[in-house]
């Protein structure tokens, strides 16, 4: 699988809504393999559609790898993720691989449980809580065109726009 090239903030294509998977094809597993690779590649936990510039509601995630054994993984590739349920609030300072540099503290539910289409097309239900809910609700937000970064002020917006212009990112 090729890696994919991912959108970088303010990139339009970060603020479109996805559309939903009508089937999970070999294309749309393709698609999930080559995110993968990019998310591993970034070093991310998480990857959506918009971020490599395709507005379908897929996201592949794993919130271990790295972090245990170097080979230990728990990867989601999911299709048309939802949350069903939230439970209590948690704050969690969060980084987006299409916002390099960027941080803010956000409150999330600290617990969810969300469905979704496997990569073969079998509706699974994963309950998560602290990282992994985080990681889901964050993924998801992508898939409706919200950003981290779209809580912060302007000024710490515009701020960190003339770091990426200063840096030839933009």
């Amino acid at each position: 699988m090729a890696r994919l090239p991912i959108y970088i903030y303010p990139d339009p294509v970060l603020k479109k809504k996805s559309e939903p998977v009508k089937e999970v094809t070999k294309e749309i597993q393709n698609l999930l393999d080559s995110m993968t690779e990019t998310m591993y590649a970034a070093p991310g936990v998480g990857l959506s559609g918009p971020q490599v510039g395709v507005l379908k509601r897929v996201v592949v995630i794993d919130v271990v790898y790295g972090r245990e054994e170097k080979t230990a993984k728990k990867l989601y590739q999911l299709v048309n993720p939802e949350i069903l349920e939230r439970e209590g609030e948690i704050e969690w300072e969060e980084g987006c691989l299409s916002i390099p540099g960027f941080f803010a503290t956000m409150k999330r539910s600290k617990k969810v449980v969300a469905q979704a289409l496997d990569r073969s097309g079998k509706k699974i239900i994963i309950e998560a809580e602290d990282l992994l809910a985080v990681c889901l609700q964050h993924e998801i937000n992508h898939l409706d065109g919200k950003l981290i970064i779209d809580g912060a002020s302007r000024l710490k917006r515009n701020m960190y726009l003339d770091k990426l212009k200063k840096q030839q990112i933009l």
